[in-house]
């Protein structure tokens, strides 16, 4: 347990002022304190929906693989609070229920693990079926799944996956159990799968998310990597499908980190250049982006922002998903979201079309059927890594090249969304128009509102002002004028979690000249620290004692605040503006695993962590 009073916990609740003093360097406008309550009105947004939108069930071959043996109802019914058994048979439940969920299992391979499972005759007759079925007996389900996930990477899997005889009682039930589970006004349980390009072991992996009813999400069974491995065939199968059912669909990328340069390319699958078809699609199709999960973080990377201190989190960058090629240094421009977005706001200038235009999530890719991104609750990336004294140092995916252990998971992350209600429509909007952010497992409350005449003095009717005035993260500010932006942010810590430590605005842009640039400005932090002589907050310091896994939550803010002026913004040129939210040091899954277990872990073993939220961008443009 973390020490945190009654009475801080009390304060953190009702948004009590923090401890920040009034003067400020000239880079940071202080905002007056006041109370952070929201005023409902004119049906803007004023709750923030937490969920997860990027989760396996047993469904899932490599969750099977893996050994997971519990299905949808369990998953459901964790999110929503429940207790639970997982495979390994241990009861566990969230400290607090989801707001919504999408199980996203595999489309490829629907309704083959459990045959392959059962011995089934069909498959049988395949010698490599054969020689995972006696594995899976000899109890040996992980060799069976990094073995199957390499034969699906390189594309020698014995058979088609897009078996639609094998598919469609699975998807008749995915639908069914997603309309049994979801509770307008109470729980969301959106429809959805995963479609799981892979091209030489280059992750291009894509979460579909349904707005509609399962009578329309039953009509069209999902899109495989056997269909096509190439993101366009799967942006014709969407339209295909709203085209005939009037549904809505949405696609969301996740793993970048492990493409091997490929997510944010700057030509098509095929080799050829972007047109302005191309660039509008992917703008169309996938309006957010999956920044944080089990599998690494991939906001930023130190190689990329050498000048970011807080670049270096969780980062994967060994090679691509099967590790079939190791990372080199010129793909990381094309597997970060702050890269991707820079590289958008090129083609905005050159073509008139951003197709990275895409706000943040944060979910977990969990492939246990338990969504669940707490440090303190981790149950791994698969069955086979759920809580025990020896899980840290199993093999997570290795090759004659390299090797990734389960310590090098990392507990994240979460969606975030401001809607109306919780439901599918409302949610979804919400999404499908960016007003998101991710966070790496906190439940931190973060505003983001853009304009051109805030002042501290609107933080005393945050939302109204906000909206009135500006737009919120995911929006656009067009022809400055005379103008130049403000923006208003304001966090509020996690009670369960870490206290804030700074909000960071990131702004990004594009030159004249075509050249590409970013800077990471300080907004506002606890205490009374002062920007130092190289433009640097000063850490907020550490108080995790590696002994018990406590923290004391004196060294950060309850809430942080202000309203902050870009100064060297230049109307002629095309930016945006995301925020960072950075909660001071916690303990890590790990440290946890050493406190309950008395496991020994080698040195390299990270025991604590900065968790973080990002939000959705703000785009400027001058046209």
């Amino acid at each position: 347990m973390k020490k945190l009073s009654l009475l801080f916990l009390f304060f953190a609740f009702i948004a009590c002022k923090n401890d920040k003093q009034t003067e400020a360097p000239s880079e940071k406008e202080t905002s007056i304190e006041t109370s952070s309550t929201e005023k409902e009105t004119k049906g803007y947004p004023t709750k923030v929906y937490w969920g997860d939108t990027h989760l396996h069930t047993d469904l899932s071959m490599d969750a099977g693989a893996f050994g997971n043996r519990i299905g949808m109802d369990e998953a459901y019914k964790f999110a929503r609070g429940e207790e639970v058994t997982s495979t390994t048979g241990i009861k566990t439940k969230l400290s607090r229920p989801l707001d919504f969920l999408v199980i996203a299992d595999h489309s490829d391979g629907m309704g083959l693990f459990p045959g392959l499972l059962a011995g089934d005759e069909i498959l049988m007759k395949y010698p490599l079926f054969q020689k995972w079925n006696n594995m899976l007996t000899e109890g040996k389900g992980g060799e069976v799944a990094i073995d199957l996930i390499a034969n699906f990477s390189q594309g020698t899997f014995p058979i088609k996956t897009n078996n639609a005889e094998l598919m469609t009682p699975v998807w008749k039930s995915v639908v069914e159990a997603a309309e049994k589970y979801n509770e307008p006004g109470t729980f969301t349980a959106f429809i959805g799968y995963e479609w799981t390009s892979l091209i030489n072991g280059n992750n291009l992996h894509r979460n579909v998310i349904y707005r509609d009813n399962g009578d329309k999400a039953i009509t069209q069974l999902p899109y495989t990597n056997e269909d096509s491995s190439d993101p366009e065939k799967l942006w014709e199968n969407l339209a295909a499908y709203e085209e005939r059912t009037g549904g809505q669909v949405l696609a969301i990328p996740h793993n970048g980190n492990l493409s091997n340069g490929m997510m944010f390319m700057e030509e098509t699958i095929s080799g050829s250049a972007f047109d302005e078809a191309y660039l509008k699609k992917r703008a169309k199709w996938e309006p957010l982006y999956e920044v944080t999960q089990i599998k690494g973080d991939g906001e930023a990377h130190p190689f990329l922002s050498p000048n970011d201190e807080f670049a270096d989190y969780e980062n994967w960058d060994i090679g691509n998903l099967d590790i079939s090629e190791v990372k080199t240094d010129a793909m990381l421009a094309h597997e970060y979201a702050r890269s991707a977005l820079k590289i958008g706001l090129k083609y905005k200038t050159t073509m008139g079309t951003n197709p990275y235009k895409f706000g943040m999530v944060g979910s977990t890719d969990s492939h246990t059927s338990l969504a669940t991104a707490d440090d303190n609750n981790f149950f791994g990336k698969a069955s086979n890594v759920e809580p025990s004294k020896e899980r840290w140092d199993h093999v997570f995916i290795e090759s004659e090249k390299a090797a990734i252990y389960t310590w090098q998971t990392i507990a994240s992350g979460y969606a975030a969304v401001w809607a109306q209600e919780n439901t599918r429509a409302s949610l979804w909007d919400a999404m499908k128009r960016k007003e998101t952010y991710g966070t790496t497992g906190s439940r931190m409350q973060v505003r983001f509102f853009g304009g051109w005449d805030y002042t501290s003095s609107d933080l005393d009717n945050l939302v109204d002002a906000g909206y009135s005035k500006g737009v919120p993260m995911g929006g656009d500010l067009n022809n400055a004028g005379d103008k130049t932006p403000t923006f208003m942010v304001y966090a509020l810590m996690d009670p369960e979690n870490g206290s804030l430590d700074r909000i960071q605005i990131v702004k990004g842009w594009s030159n004249a000249d075509g050249s590409l640039e970013e800077k990471v400005y300080d907004v506002d932090w606890s205490g009374d620290r002062k920007i130092d002589a190289n433009g640097k907050v000063p850490s907020v310091g550490n108080s995790v004692n590696l002994k018990d896994a406590t923290w004391d939550n004196s060294i950060g803010a309850t809430e942080l605040k202000g309203v902050w002026i870009d100064l060297s913004f230049d109307p002629a040129l095309e930016a945006f503006y995301y925020v960072r939210v950075i909660e001071i040091p916690t303990p890590r899954w790990t440290l946890y695993d050493v406190i309950k277990y008395g496991t020994e872990m080698s040195e390299e073993v990270t025991m604590t962590q900065t968790e973080r939220g990002y939000t959705s961008p703000i785009w400027y443009s001058p046209k």
